[in-house]
């Protein structure tokens, strides 16, 4: 997957296949495979963007594994926006959804975004879960695999950094058929990676630093 950044030096390829997500594996405290979609159009996006995936990887019960290039898109939704930077990032997790839901929040909260109803309107921060393992979960507040991304190049083209093209998105088709008929203008890379020329300068800290927050997380 050219352009990503992997966060682990003992990512295989199996380590891609999902998870079984079902109740009583994740009562076991078995980690589930997750992809995350992030974006901003508001107070420096690059920024906020950058400074949210290493919020991701100081997730308690988690590793950040991946993530991808950051893009600029075209806004959708009310006219005169600013275009938005989005990236993907693909976690392991212990996390039940709506605990993983509840800390996708607080980054939110922590960054200054205010949830005023606006559908599609600017914002200075958006973490939404993608998809998680195989689950699917349509409840308030949470709906997985998240149901408009088949349609949006702005969040197909970052997940295809992050997940193989044969990914089968639960409920919704596989990943490279997604890709083929999703219409990408307005979806530019601004780069080959998401956060600089090496992956550590995404976590915060030094890599023994890092390692000493997995262990206290419980994902060492």
């Amino acid at each position: 997957m050219p352009g990503a950044v992997f966060f682990s030096d003992a990512f295989e390829a199996a380590t891609m296949t999902l998870i079984d997500s079902s109740p009583g594996r994740l009562a076991l405290g078995v980690p589930v495979a997750v992809w995350i979609g992030l974006g901003s159009n508001l107070q420096e996006p690059e920024r906020q963007v950058r400074a949210a995936l290493g919020e991701l990887a100081a997730l308690p019960e988690s590793r950040l594994q991946a993530a991808s290039r950051l893009y600029r898109t075209a806004p959708v939704g009310p006219p005169g926006q600013p275009d938005y930077i989005n990236a993907a990032a693909r976690l392991e997790t212990r996390l039940p959804p709506r605990a993983l839901l509840a800390e996708l929040h607080r980054i939110e909260l922590a960054h200054g975004r205010r949830r005023d109803g606006t559908r599609w309107g600017p914002r200075i921060l958006d973490l939404d879960i993608l998809i998680y393992g195989d689950a699917r979960i349509d409840e308030p507040g949470l709906t997985i695999p998240h149901p408009e991304m088949a349609r949006r190049a702005f969040v197909l083209v970052p997940l295809a950094d992050v997940a193989p093209p044969d990914l089968a998105v639960p409920g919704v088709g596989i990943l490279a058929e997604m890709l083929e008929r999703c219409e990408r203008d307005g979806v530019e890379p601004l780069g080959d990676r998401a956060a600089g020329t090496n992956a550590s300068s995404i976590g915060s800290g030094t890599a023994g630093q890092r390692d000493e927050r997995r262990k206290n997380n419980g994902v060492m």
